[in-house]
């Protein structure tokens, strides 16, 4: 089973930006730690970053994964294209955000991705990723 992270723009500067709001570990680290979840529990995993949605619109329509676990930042709340592009693959889909965007400025609250999704997972800084990579190998290859 081929699990794919893809995330949006700015994620690339989680551990520099605003680290009050999306913590210290940087985006290279976070994913490492994906990648030995994932390796631990006998799933290969895939790591994706772009700041451009054109980009992210080409890599999810490789479809070349069974799972798909998507931070797409800024573009979660107004990407129709990444939204066409989510449901022309048909794959399973958990939306993941480090912060809590329910305690943000009311326009991070609206997502026109999680309607698609599996769950979205909110609020846990980069262990977001870790609970939906815990969640499609124990829950859903295992099922």
């Amino acid at each position: 089973m081929k699990v794919l992270i893809i995330n949006g723009p700015n994620i690339n500067l989680i551990g520099k930006r605003e680290i009050e709001i999306y913590g210290q570990i940087s985006y290279d680290e976070i994913m490492n730690r994906c990648k030995k979840f994932a390796k631990d529990k006998g799933v290969l995993l895939d790591t994706f970053q772009s700041n451009s949605e054109g980009e992210l619109v080409d890599r999810i329509q490789r479809s070349d994964f069974g799972f798909l676990i998507g931070n797409f930042g800024a573009l979660t709340h107004y990407s129709y294209s990444i939204r066409d592009a989510i449901l022309s693959v048909n794959k399973p889909f958990i939306e993941v955000h480090l912060s809590n965007i329910f305690k943000r400025e009311e326009w991070r609250t609206r997502s026109i991705l999680s309607d698609i999704s599996i769950g979205v997972i909110t609020g846990f800084g980069w262990y977001s990723y870790i609970l939906a990579l815990q969640y499609i190998c124990e829950v859903k290859i295992n099922a």
